[in-house]
């Protein structure tokens, strides 16, 4: 029989989670040689190799692969029943796992930083990638709840709205039609857009836009990120269609401007998903019931 340390599990699931001693050691809040010697003690009691590290990059090996998915189920199994504890004890404790999609940061941290104060004894780890990346993330169930404005069809997974998330048309301030009121639609078919890379829930929205209204889009250019495209309008190189959350930070921007088009802004959502059979842990039940709580502190301030 193995004689395994709950340590041991999750040094290494920290090591072969983000292929690096080093960060493991950071997020651990250990030392590298200390990593190194629970690995070494983990390799000697499974008598496999488990890692290898060539150069700074780190591999995984048969073994390691089949000791990864056992390991990373069991400690979020632990995890739930250590919160779970912590939970009957009157203590709201553990690490909350985010992914979240790019265009979030225009507005998670500002609810993150109010459940930290409220819960100091959870700590966060959220991950800010593209659509594709979230997708592939909920699809391992690497973290306990994921955000994102488009939830994708066919996957056995649940979806809650809770914040607005409005879509409008961003033009350069200087443009004819920042003038005009109740812009038609059909005007927009003579225009260059801006979009996002394929794949993104913001691409995909407005795709679905032009489509049911039966007008063309002309794409002029495709950026990665809502920032190089708000540069680009302001560069007049065409308008754009973003989620109202990326111009809320800046409200006083003055080389761009929002068109009044008919049937804009349109309503969308922001949504927490989760695989449905998911097993919710007590911090990510504290966290969905902060945030049902909490949405008004993203409101536009007078």
């Amino acid at each position: 029989m193995m004689h395994v340390s709950l340590r041991q599990l999750r040094t290494f699931e920290a090591v072969a989670r983000l292929k690096s001693f080093s960060r493991a050691a950071e997020e651990l809040h250990i030392t590298q040689p200390t990593v190194s010697k629970q690995i070494r003690l983990l390799h000697e009691e499974v008598g496999l190799p488990l890692l290898e590290q060539i150069g700074k990059k780190v591999f995984l090996t048969e073994a390691g692969e089949q000791l990864y998915a056992t390991c990373a189920d069991w400690l979020e199994t632990w995890g739930r029943f250590e919160q779970t504890v912590a939970d009957l004890k009157g203590i709201k404790q553990g690490r909350l796992r985010i992914a979240a999609v790019t265009t979030t940061k225009y507005f998670m941290p500002r609810l993150l930083g109010p459940f930290c104060a409220q819960y100091p004894g959870i700590d966060i780890a959220m991950e800010v990638v593209n659509r594709d990346r979230l997708l592939e993330r909920l699809a391992r169930n690497q973290d306990d709840l994921y955000v994102m404005g488009v939830p994708p069809d066919g996957l056995n997974i649940e979806c809650e709205p809770f914040l607005e998330n409005p879509l409008v048309v961003l033009a350069p301030a200087s443009h004819p039609l920042a003038r005009r009121k109740r812009i038609p639609f059909a005007y927009l078919a003579n225009e260059p857009f801006i979009v996002r890379e394929r794949g993104s829930g913001t691409r995909l929205t407005v795709e679905r836009v032009f489509q049911e209204r039966d007008v063309p889009l002309k794409i002029k250019m495709e950026l990665g990120s809502n920032e190089a495209i708000k540069q680009a309008v302001a560069g007049g190189l065409g308008l754009a269609l973003l989620s109202q959350s990326t111009l809320s930070l800046d409200p006083n921007q003055k080389e761009v401007a929002v068109l009044n088009v008919e049937g804009f802004p349109i309503k969308r959502y922001w949504y927490v998903v989760r695989p449905r059979d998911k097993q919710l842990s007590v911090v990510a039940n504290a966290f969905l019931e902060f945030l049902q709580a909490h949405v008004q502190l993203l409101k536009p301030r007078n």
